[in-house]
């Protein structure tokens, strides 16, 4: 019994150093990204004078930025000020407001991409993404689940990597029982902000392209502004079932036969074994239920320094889909959808994903 409790304190100890870890790497934002401004300013200071003079308002662009970032860190607080009490029946709360370390590069890109996704998921710039990539999952879960004669809350839709949040909401806001999983703090503190203490259409602002040095047509283009959120998260219909799980994804659901719908855009290449995802979604899909799903293959543990990971073929993805079980009803390929874009950057990355609506047999 001493054994087991010893085990649970070990893995309390860990989750909470996680927990300051993210926490931590929020509050390194404004010092990390000023970083960047000054090494701008030193290398402009060491140029020729006759160079200087041809680019003289240079320092009043860095000034631009830096009140940007500011702006940006305002914002930040106002996130970690809601960390507290986060998870239920957990003592999880940000330690004095100080910084007790300095942050990796790797958690800082969380950061910074956690910015890029509010653009995405509740911003009106971020409107053409959410069209492309889950319009056409939301359209399949009316058609499946069209409840002329029933109540739509008693079809339970399950959203793994639900980011931000957004589809889950859509998805709530039609009047299903949703409940959206996220296992990143970065992803989870933020949709906890905008979710639960956002209730004015565009009442924040944000820069979320501030730290893009490159590719940029103007100078404008680096400090531009979105207001989010561009809805209120708090408008469901009455008597709507949504919910936000924190957690692995394999570890948190364990009921078979439990879910009607499972929906996962840009999720399934987040796995170290997608093998074990598919098998996952089989097992806690109800008999009848249907798995539809939207993406491309960027397998993120993919040459990533002491973490396994399997990557798969779309073609090999397919198959283990179907010897798992699954009926695959449509499918569709090349389907071209960004992610988290600046639509001003002279750089744009399009994927060409794979849609396929796939039913559990009864």
């Amino acid at each position: 019994m001493a054994e087991n409790e010893n085990d649970e304190s070990s893995s309390d100890k860990l989750e909470k150093e996680h927990f300051q870890r993210i926490v931590n790497a929020f509050r390194c934002y404004r010092i990390h990204a000023w970083k960047s401004v000054q090494d701008a300013e030193k290398n402009y200071r060491d140029l020729p004078e006759r160079h200087k003079k041809l680019i003289p308002n240079f320092l009043e662009n860095l000034d631009d930025i830096r009140l940007s970032i500011d702006h940006n860190n305002e914002i930040i607080k106002l996130i970690v000020q809601t960390t507290a009490g986060i998870f239920e029946n957990a003592d999880r709360h940000p330690e004095n407001g100080k910084i007790t370390q300095a942050a990796s590069e790797f958690d800082m890109d969380k950061v910074r991409t956690t910015l890029k996704q509010v653009v995405r998921d509740w911003s009106t710039d971020g409107e053409a993404e959410r069209i492309a990539c889950y319009k056409p999952v939301i359209d399949d879960i009316k058609e499946k689940f069209p409840c002329d004669n029933c109540n739509r809350t008693d079809v339970k839709i399950l959203v793994p990597g639900s980011g931000l949040g957004r589809l889950a909401f859509e998805i709530a806001r039609l009047g299903y029982s949703c409940q959206g999983n996220e296992w990143s703090l970065f992803m989870l503190f933020a949709s906890n902000f905008i979710l639960n203490r956002c209730h004015e259409p565009d009442e924040l602002i944000l820069y979320p392209y501030v730290h893009h040095w490159s590719n940029n047509l103007s100078h404008k283009d680096q400090t531009h502004a979105i207001k989010f959120p561009d809805i209120n998260p708090s408008e469901l219909p009455p008597g709507s079932d949504f919910s936000m799980a924190a957690g692995d994804f394999l570890e948190i659901y364990t009921d078979e036969d439990s879910w009607d719908c499972i929906a996962t855009v840009f999720f399934i290449d987040t796995a170290h074994n997608i093998v074990a995802y598919i098998e996952k979604i089989y097992e806690i899909l109800q008999p009848g239920g249907y798995w539809i799903n939207l993406g491309p293959l960027l397998y993120h543990f993919a040459d990533m320094p002491n973490e396994s990971s399997i990557e798969l073929s779309y073609e090999d993805v397919k198959s283990v889909v179907q010897k798992t079980g699954f009926v695959i009803e449509k499918e569709e390929k090349n389907i071209k959808c960004s992610y988290t874009q600046n639509p001003a950057s002279m750089l744009k990355y399009v994927y060409e994903c794979v849609y396929f609506v796939a039913r559990k047999p009864v």
